[in-house]
C-alpha cells in the first residue's frame, strides 16, 4: 500500500491524499460503506460501483468467520471473488464485535473467548488467529486485534487495557510479518490507538502505535457514547502524534457533522453503519439537513428526494413515494433510502476533498456544519 498527499488546507489540519492498493486507488478523505457480512445492506455491488462510486467497502471479521466460514471464503478465492467486488476492502479484526458482546465473552491475555450470537457455540480469537482469519478473508487493509473499551470507562481499566492492546499488537505484527497473503496480492496491517477519553492514555497509545511503523494507523474506541467534544479532543491529540505521511482511519464515525469536524483535525478515512441503518428507519441525510421521511408532511410532497443530486434514484423518486414505501415496509423503500444516504456521504467527502484542494475547506466546513444538523 502507498499513500501520497496532494494538498493541505491552510486553515485546518485537513488534507487530501491518495491510497494505492492492489485493487485500486482511494482518494481521501474517504467514507467506507459497511458491508458486515459480505454485503452493504440493501445495495447491490453494481450500484455500489456505478451509482454510489464507493472506492472501498468494509467486511467484518467476526461475522464472516461465523458465516459463511473460512472454508467457503478460501474455496471462493477470498472475499473479493466471493461477493463479486474488484475494488479495495478493509476488514476490522472482530475486536469491536467482541466489545459489543460483553455478556457472552471473556477477555484474557491469550485472547477473547466468546459465544456465537447465532448458535451459542464457543470460540477463541487470539491476536494471531485474527491475523490468520483476515489473511483468509483477503482484505486489502486488515486491522489489529484490540480491546475497544466502553464509555464511560474507569481510568485504571483503560490504562490496563491499552497495555494489553499494545501487547496484542506486537503479536499481531509478528504473525502478520511471518505469514504470506493467500491470493496473490499484498495486504496491509493497521494498528489501533485506544485509551478511552483520557488524554495521557491516548498520547501513550498513539506514541506506541506510531513506533510500530506500519503503513497506516487507526483510532478506535471513540463514537461509543462519549460527547462529540470528547471525540474531537481525543482525535486531535492522536492526529498530532500519528505520522503525518501515513493515512489515519477513525473507526465507526459517524454523522456528517462528525466526519467534517474530524477531517479538519487530520483524519483521512471513516466508516459507520449510520447511513445504512438510519436509511432503513426512514432517516435521510441531505445537504440541507435531516429528513424523517415517515413524517406526515412528506405524504403529498411530489418533489424529488434531491433535485441537485446526480443519483438516478434521487431524481426519479418523490418524497411522497418513498414515504409510502417506508410506511408499507416495502423492501424498495430501504433500498432507495440506503442508496440516497450512501451517495450523500460519498458526495460529502468528495466535496471536502475538492475544497481542500482549492484551499476553501475550513470556511465551507463551518458553513456546512451549521446546516447538516437541521431537521427538515
Amino acid at each position: 500500500m502507498k499513500f501520497s498527499l496532494q494538498a493541505n488546507d491552510p486553515l485546518s489540519k485537513a488534507r487530501a491524499g491518495t491510497i494505492t492498493t492492489a485493487h485500486g486507488e482511494i482518494q481521501t478523505p474517504i467514507f467506507m460503506p459497511v458491508g458486515t457480512a459480505g454485503t452493504v445492506k440493501a445495495v447491490h455491488q453494481r450500484e455500489l460501483k456505478d451509482d454510489i462510486d464507493a472506492k472501498i467497502i468494509l467486511g467484518n471479521t467476526y461475522h464472516l468467520y461465523l458465516r459463511p466460514g473460512l472454508d467457503i471464503l478460501e474455496s471462493a478465492g477470498g472475499l473479493h471473488k466471493f461477493i463479486g467486488w474488484d475494488r479495495p476492502i478493509l476488514t476490522d479484526s472482530g475486536g469491536y464485535q467482541v466489545y459489543s458482546l460483553s455478556k457472552v465473552r471473556k477477555i484474557k491475555e491469550e485472547g477473547v473467548t466468546f459465544h456465537s450470537h447465532i448458535d451459542g457455540s464457543k470460540h477463541l480469537f487470539t491476536p494471531e488467529y485474527a491475523m490468520d482469519i483476515q489473511r483468509t478473508i483477503g482484505a486489502d487493509i486488515i486491522m489489529a486485534f484490540d480491546e475497544c473499551t466502553p464509555y464511560p470507562c474507569d481510568y485504571n481499566y483503560a490504562a490496563q487495557s491499552i497495555k494489553m492492546t499494545h501487547r496484542w499488537l506486537k503479536r499481531c505484527c509478528t504473525r502478520f510479518d511471518t505469514t504470506e497473503p493467500k491470493y496473490g496480492f499484498d495486504q496491509t496491517l493497521f494498528p489501533i490507538v485506544q485509551g478511552s477519553v483520557y488524554k495521557d492514555l491516548r498520547i501513550k497509545s498513539a506514541e506506541f502505535i506510531a513506533s510500530m511503523n506500519r503503513e497506516g494507523n487507526a483510532i478506535g474506541g471513540l463514537s461509543v457514547g462519549e460527547p462529540a467534544e470528547e471525540m474531537y479532543a481525543m482525535t486531535e491529540v492522536v492526529c498530532d502524534i500519528l505520522p503525518y505521511e501515513k493515512p489515519r482511519y477513525l473507526m465507526g464515525v459517524g454523522t456528517p457533522i462528525n466526519i467534517l469536524e474530524n477531517i479538519a483535525l487530520g483524519v483521512d478515512m471513516f466508516d459507520c453503519v449510520m447511513p445504512t441503518r438510519n436509511a432503513r428507519n426512514g432517516m435521510l441525510f441531505t445537504r440541507n439537513g435531516i429528513i424523517n421521511i415517515r413524517n406526515k408532511k412528506w405524504a403529498d410532497d411530489f418533489s424529488p428526494l434531491d433535485a441537485e443530486s446526480d443519483l438516478h434514484a434521487d431524481l426519479v423518486t418523490s418524497k411522497a413515494y418513498l414515504r409510502h414505501l417506508v410506511h408499507s415496509k416495502e423492501m424498495l423503500g430501504a433500498q432507495i433510502a440506503t442508496l440516497h444516504n450512501l451517495h450523500f456521504y460519498l458526495w460529502l467527502v468528495k466535496q471536502a476533498r475538492e475544497k481542500i484542494l482549492t484551499g476553501e475547506f475550513y470556511e465551507w466546513k463551518n458553513k456546512m456544519v451549521k446546516i447538516l444538523g437541521n431537521k427538515l
